[in-house]
């Protein structure tokens, strides 16, 4: 009986989490379909970087690992939404705004997890997200 009380708490307190898994990978699942829509291709076909989608103030995806000397492509695919990237570290300056379809390149050449937010929704919006870089 003890057990299984513990192990109800423990599902009602992960719930939430498993919920909001469940809506960022429906979101994500959106972006991707709207990348398709406007660029004509997944964005897992893009050879010259990796895509991270900017929607819904989420990016898709939030967490990405990459080989030291990879290009990560950020991409708004919102409909009037604007965003930025900016690295937690302060390394590189705040990106311009991304208006709809725009895009800002970095290239990652440094070993680590490096932070990143986007500057105009990471407080309200809690619009977060990290590259770790792999040697």
């Amino acid at each position: 009986m003890k057990i299984r009380l513990l192990l109800l708490a423990f599902l009602a307190l992960a719930s939430p989490a498993v919920a909001a898994d469940e809506d960022t990978a429906e979101i994500c699942a959106e972006a991707e379909t709207r990348y398709v829509d406007l660029f004509g291709q997944p964005s897992s076909d893009v050879e010259d970087a990796e895509v991270v989608l900017m929607y819904k103030y989420n990016f898709c995806p939030t967490q990405l690992t990459v080989k030291a000397g990879t290009t990560v492509r950020w991409v708004n695919v919102d409909k009037r939404t604007s965003h930025s990237v900016l690295l937690k570290d302060g390394s590189k300056a705040e990106s311009d705004r991304l208006f709809p379809e725009e895009f800002v390149d970095l290239t990652f050449l440094v070993p680590g997890a490096q932070d990143y937010l986007c500057g105009p929704h990471w407080e309200t919006q809690n619009m977060f997200g990290m590259v770790t870089v792999e040697p």
